[in-house]
């Protein structure tokens, strides 16, 4: 879709536009497509690489500019940029049904494959794969929100997995024993996969017990197997909750 907007002669293209009413009046933004939601998820930061102007209009397709004194009475301010951001929270995107289907469908494998890497079978101690996540979600009939971020949802779809199914949101303890001449490779290797390293000690060998995400739990298992040809060792030593309260999903 091509905008051609008259008020300063700028072709807008590839447009994704954000809708919002306020005190009865209608505002839109122009953004890039597929940035809308990287910013709504926290993925993108920076505001100019979402909006393709900073300008607000009541009608982004006719290049229509809202007035300065609209723009106040609704929000309170005439500070296009807070005022995009407003729009950008709370708007709705405005997208053809078949983008909206496909938006929502990667949304939902999204959040099945955060609920997959952050959670475990707390009888089991081993992680779910994500397509046991996403069948449990279509079971729960759980309804992707296409205004709320995916780790957002993640949350929430775990507290209602916990009333169907035995899932508990938790780090999984590790101990792993690595010869010493693999001892300082793999430890690097390892590095990004590591959550806390709650005890470690190299002597003869590379000993250490660590906490770490459930969904890395195969691939620290993985590399530790076959960068040591089968010498390594990894033990689950016990799961560790998270706590109820932590709302935040790093």
């Amino acid at each position: 879709m091509s905008i051609f907007t008259p008020t300063n002669q700028i072709r807008l293209t590839n447009v994704a536009v954000v809708r919002m009413k306020k005190g009865g009046k209608r505002f839109e933004i122009a953004c890039y497509k597929n940035k809308v939601m990287g910013w709504r998820s926290g993925a993108e930061k920076d505001l100019d690489e979402v909006l393709q102007t900073n300008t607000v209009f009541i009608n982004v397709s006719k290049g229509q500019v809202a007035k300065k004194e609209d723009l106040s009475k609704a929000f309170g301010t005439d500070d296009l940029t807070e005022i995009c951001k407003q729009i950008l929270a709370k708007g709705e995107l405005q997208v053809s049904d078949k983008e909206r289907q496909s938006q929502l469908e990667q949304m939902f494998r999204d959040i099945a494959t955060i609920v997959a890497e952050k959670c475990v079978n707390p009888e089991t101690k081993r992680p779910y794969t994500v397509s046991l996540i996403e069948r449990a979600m279509k079971e729960i009939h759980y309804s992707v929100k296409a205004n709320k971020s995916t780790k957002q949802q993640a949350l929430e779809v775990i507290r209602q997995l916990k009333e169907s199914m035995q899932i508990q949101r938790a780090h999984m303890r590790l101990r792993f024993v690595l010869p010493a001449k693999d001892g300082k490779r793999l430890k690097d290797k390892l590095k990004p996969l590591i959550k806390v390293v709650e005890s470690e000690d190299f002597d003869d060998q590379l000993e250490m017990v660590c906490l770490i995400d459930p969904g890395c739990f195969r691939e620290v298992d993985e590399l530790i197997r076959c960068e040591t040809k089968g010498k390594g060792t990894l033990e689950v030593l016990s799961l560790k909750d998270v706590e109820e309260g932590d709302e935040r999903l790093e």
